[in-house]
């Protein structure tokens, strides 16, 4: 990358990162493409694409953004968990879990591990050590306000389901779909 394309290349995510606090997604999208465009071997841009997209309920070109992101950039961790985070929520759980694989190699200091042997378990219904591993994550978050925001949420969701006295076995309702957090449900057997 050149000078120009590098000056070209942050006016274009500062730019997107703007737009995108401004609630325009459309204009964020559009300098995060740009932005990948000047830079094509980065994966910021995609990842911020992928941000965008999820936003605005797009879900295909989210994943496939994330996924860009995660193979251009796998020294990037938030890139492969989001890409996971989306194929969880999808009812995809074996597929996220794959995705997220390479992540457990992180050091135990770091928070994705922890979140993501609770979403391990929380797709085996396993509430209680789900709980365990999210407490030890959010514990080891200090710098991620959004991702401890978003685990908080399913951890007050799990301790609301267990103070309404409802057991693991009796939390379906009467589709069979989890009380617990709907968009994070697993579709059929994991194995």
């Amino acid at each position: 990358m050149t000078q120009t394309d590098t000056l070209t290349f942050d006016a274009w995510i500062s730019n997107g990162m703007t737009a995108s606090q401004a609630n325009d997604s459309l204009r964020a999208i559009e300098c995060f493409q740009n932005a990948s465009d000047a830079a094509p071997e980065a994966g910021l841009p995609q990842f911020l694409l992928g941000a965008e997209f999820a936003t605005l309920g797009d879900m295909a070109r989210a994943e496939t953004a994330f996924a860009n992101a995660a193979r251009l950039a796998p020294d990037f961790p938030m890139a492969r968990y989001q890409l996971g985070l989306l194929q969880f929520s999808s009812g995809r759980a074996a597929t996220a879990l794959l995705t997220w694989e390479p992540l457990l190699a992180l050091p135990e200091s770091n928070p994705l591990p922890h979140f993501i042997h609770g979403f391990t378990a929380l797709a085996q219904d396993r509430f209680q050590e789900a709980l365990k591993h999210y407490d030890q994550g959010l514990a080891l978050n200090t710098t991620n306000d959004a991702l401890s925001s978003d685990i908080a949420k399913i951890v007050e969701r799990i301790r609301a389901l267990q103070d309404t006295s409802v057991t693991e076995h009796e939390s379906a309702d009467s589709e069979g779909n989890h009380v617990l957090l709907a968009n994070y449900q697993q579709q059929g057997p994991m194995h």
